[in-house]
């Protein structure tokens, strides 16, 4: 009698089992039908407002509009120019400020004088936006681009420096010691202990300094550019231009978003045990 009861029980858990799987599969598909879908839920809602009359449509113009001015601004032969400036300052002010606060990083991190010397100033400086920066750099750079990537260095480097701080203080120190005892030296010690133990937090700095670089971006190009996606947007905005303004604001999320996508992907091969 037991032994029917426990396999009535183990069928009936089975059976349950199944059941909720067609259900998971069904919420599943829901959801990415929903993440579809909102995208052009939201531009048709858009439209619909823009042209209820209900705003004033040279403020708030239709997708439809900001699409007619993207197209024109392709066809202008200027979106290349731009967005080639634009991406260069990005990618450039990633690349020094991302280097930079990795090498500091792990000084900081791993060796207590350093961290003693540095790491006040560091924190001090670290909440100050890069655009506050913006009248300083025009006296100290004039209109070149080193002081756009100046801007871009800055906003990036307090990042990742602070992830790579942090990623050095959390490696087991126990490690390091016994690599030590064993005659490692102490070069290689920090490429294959201390910079692998830290390099889950020093993607994570790197994936928000992505973004960062493209915020940086805003006060870099407003400090004196003559090209990019940003400065297009300003001279959209003093001539009234609201379709080119909101297409480039578009452009430049797009942008920033597949940026973040791909290094999402390059980060999830790099630190694949993780």
């Amino acid at each position: 009698m037991q032994d029917r009861t426990s396999a009535g029980q183990e069928i009936a858990l089975r059976t349950d089992g199944r059941g909720r799987r067609p259900d998971s599969a069904r919420l599943r598909r829901l959801n990415i039908l929903i993440g579809a879908l909102s995208l052009p839920l939201f531009v048709g809602l858009w439209e619909l407002v823009s042209r209820s009359g209900a705003v004033n449509m040279v403020l708030f113009p239709p997708p439809t509009v900001v699409a007619a001015a993207v197209l024109e601004w392709i066809r202008s032969g200027q979106f290349l120019g731009d967005l080639l400036a634009s991406l260069f300052r990005v990618t450039t002010g990633f690349i020094l400020g991302g280097a930079l606060g990795i090498l500091l990083g792990i000084l900081t991190g791993q060796f207590p004088v350093v961290s003693s010397l540095l790491s006040p100033l560091f924190h001090i400086l670290r909440p100050i936006p890069p655009i506050a920066f913006v009248p300083i750099v025009i006296l100290w750079f004039g209109l070149s681009e080193a002081g756009k990537l100046f801007l871009v260095v800055w906003g990036v480097f307090f990042t990742v420096w602070l992830s790579t701080h942090i990623g050095v203080q959390k490696v087991d120190r126990g490690l390091i010691r016994a690599a030590l005892m064993l005659g490692t030296p102490r070069r290689q010690m920090l490429q294959e202990i201390v910079l692998l133990g830290a390099l889950p937090y020093i993607v994570v700095g790197l994936r928000t300094a992505v973004s960062i670089s493209f915020y940086t971006l805003v006060a870099a190009e407003l400090a004196g550019a003559f090209a990019g996606i940003v400065y297009r947007i300003e001279i959209a905005q003093q001539n009234l231009q609201t379709g080119q303004v909101m297409g480039g604001l578009a452009a430049l999320g797009l942008i920033s978003f597949t940026a973040d996508r791909l290094f999402s992907a390059l980060a999830e091969c790099t630190v694949w045990w993780r």
